[in-house]
């Protein structure tokens, strides 16, 4: 288009006409969008974020090749007609430019065209392990594209699917950096959920991404890996979000799962967020944060129906639950070692964040009402559980009293010391042990 342009305009005017008449026209077409990634800019954290993914990351996809392009047909036909009179030292300044747009151009290129992938499991010899799988996949999940990584040394294992937290939490990184000890025992399968990671573009329409939709493609899920492992039953893992949807799944399905683990599981999501936010206020309070406490009191109490306001109250939990992380693998690496990792394309890293922010906004209203200890008092296949010793108050409160009345075939808990949200990335190793002499036998 660009390129179109700058030869049919012979104008350099195109270089700037062109985007901008195309970034006009492309936001007035999405008026009727709404999400982080689309609504109007807020120079909040989040809202920078949302910025810098959404229409930034497009801008620098589109609008700045085409920039290019008009500049480069431009130039073309004024050097055509002949109007190209500069002296020496203007005509190598320009063709200096117009070979760095081409490095910058083909660079691009190739950060947006390197593909992902996933390390073989080798052995002692570096060979790959006869009976080892290490593969990313993409399965057709009722009618949506969703990303699946599977690794594990004996496909003859028992199978794990593992659902990351959020809603909009993707955990390929994770599982790959804290948790290759899991491969050795069980078959594990990855699952990014609709809007995250690499199933980003499965959000759409975000009208149909319920909380009975994300129940019924972690039901499809395991239907597939029971097929194509010939098994009955799965194991179904949960963090966060995640334990939510494994437990409503459960409960949904039970003769599919041989057992539920929840690690760092949630309860009630409208609970816990008016658990911090009284935190947070009284922490402003006592802090001298007279800016947050005075913004919290504006906003009032969850549940919002702007993600900017859970911005506001639920962002400060390290500081208002703080905690030694040097002890713990999360700690030591932070998270955004998870995001640098070959399971993710550039633009899946990129979408890492506005999945997110565009999946939160449009599952997490729709699951407010959701209260365990209401709708999930029993479950018919072993639970097993997998707590921080730091995890926050608001999560660990509606915990402890709906594991207090659960009713299961076989209920278990164990604390880890070191960890808060993330036990098993914070302390993989413990959480491998739990799982190889607590879980697996019990399952077998």
């Amino acid at each position: 288009m660009g390129v179109a342009a700058g030869l049919l305009t012979r104008s350099r005017w195109a270089i700037l006409v062109v985007p901008v008449v195309f970034a006009v026209s492309f936001e007035i077409a999405r008026i009727p969008v709404d999400g982080p990634t689309v609504d109007t800019a807020h120079f909040s954290t989040y809202g920078v974020f949302a910025l810098v993914v959404g229409r930034g990351f497009h801008a620098l996809l589109s609008l700045l090749p085409m920039a290019m392009g008009a500049a480069w047909g431009a130039l073309a036909q004024a050097r055509r007609h002949g109007h190209l009179h500069a002296g020496r030292g203007r005509s190598v300044l320009r063709w200096t430019a117009v070979t760095a747009s081409v490095v910058l151009l083909l660079g691009l290129t190739i950060a947006v065209a390197r593909s992902s992938s996933t390390a073989q499991i080798t052995g002692a010899d570096g060979r790959p392990v006869p009976a080892s799988i290490a593969e990313l996949t993409s399965i057709d999940v009722n009618g949506h594209e969703l990303g699946l990584m599977i690794r594990g040394h004996d496909t003859a294992n028992p199978v794990l699917l593992f659902l990351a937290g959020g809603p909009g939490g993707s955990e390929l990184g994770a599982m790959r950096n804290h948790l290759p000890a899991l491969e050795e025992h069980f078959t594990v399968a990855t699952l990014d959920q609709r809007g995250t990671g690499t199933s980003y573009p499965a959000l759409d329409p975000t009208d149909t991404y319920t909380l009975q939709a994300a129940i019924a493609d972690a039901v499809a899920t395991t239907n597939y890996l029971r097929s194509r492992f010939g098994v009955d039953r799965v194991l179904l893992v949960g963090q966060s979000w995640g334990t939510i949807l494994g437990v409503l799944t459960v409960r949904h399905e039970p003769t599919l799962y041989s057992a539920f683990v929840g690690a760092g599981q949630m309860v009630s999501p409208l609970q816990t967020d008016r658990i911090f936010y009284t935190d947070t206020l009284a922490w402003a309070r006592t802090r001298g944060q007279a800016g947050l406490a005075t913004e919290l009191e504006e906003i009032g109490p969850p549940p919002y129906t702007s993600m900017l306001d859970y911005e506001t109250a639920l962002s400060y939990e390290h500081e208002v639950y703080p905690y030694d992380h040097t002890g713990n693998s999360e700690g030591e690496g932070g998270f955004s070692e998870n995001f640098l990792v070959p399971e993710y394309t550039l633009v899946d890293q990129v979408h890492l964040l506005a999945g997110f922010m565009d999946t939160f906004a449009a599952l997490y209203p729709r699951i407010q009402d959701v209260d365990l200890r209401r709708d999930a008092p029993t479950l018919e296949v072993p639970v097993f559980f997998v707590q921080g010793a730091h995890e926050a108050p608001g999560r660990a409160e509606p915990f402890s009293q709906w594991y207090a009345g659960l009713t299961a075939p076989t209920k278990e808990l164990v604390v880890l010391d070191r960890s808060g949200h993330r036990p098993l990335f914070e302390q993989p190793d413990e959480f491998v042990e739990f799982m190889t002499t607590h879980v697996q036998p019990a399952i077998r």
